[in-house]
């Protein structure tokens, strides 16, 4: 039970966390490129206009090179989750305890103290699961992130349980 979180208080739901099934998860991130890659502008159509006809004139030129086999990328992607740094957002779980409209306050508890936050900023909070491929199990079960990265050096660690107000 210490490796389950709770999301209680001022919420139509209950929600019960366990952050060791995340990993097969589709919403998971990669905590290494997370919080360095940039936002894409607003310019994405004309960067992908150029990108598509990039590729068709080398396609034309050079004949049309096939994507690797399927085996190879389960493969990779096998690789990835056994040796990656993964988080997941909290949004979804906060919309799925649907708080009370009254509700504005997200209280972190962890074992020797609490962090208050409007409800509004932990929408963008990244919960840090794994770590190298292996969950969290000194300072976890997970790790909470702003969603800036802004923390990414003192995260919020020994998280017990998640309280709205």
């Amino acid at each position: 039970m210490e490796n389950i979180i709770i999301i209680s208080g001022n919420v139509k739901y209950t929600i019960t966390l366990d952050p060791s099934v995340w990993i097969f998860d589709d919403r998971r991130v990669d905590l290494t490129t997370y919080f360095t890659t940039k936002l894409e502008n607003s310019q994405s159509l004309e960067e992908y206009t150029k990108a598509v006809s990039k590729h068709w004139d080398r396609e034309i030129i050079e004949g049309a090179i096939y994507p690797p086999t399927l085996k190879t990328e389960r493969k990779f992607e096998k690789e990835k989750v056994l040796t990656g740094t993964f988080g997941i957002p909290l949004k979804p779980f906060l919309q799925n305890s649907e708080p009370a409209s009254n509700a504005n306050t997200l209280v972190i508890h962890c074992i020797n103290s609490e962090y208050e936050y409007p409800l509004e900023t932990a929408n963008d909070f990244i919960l840090k699961f794994s770590d190298n491929g292996k969950p969290l199990t000194v300072d976890g079960p997970i790790h909470v992130y702003f969603g800036d990265g802004s923390n990414q050096k003192t995260p919020i660690k020994n998280v017990t349980r998640i309280t709205i107000k």
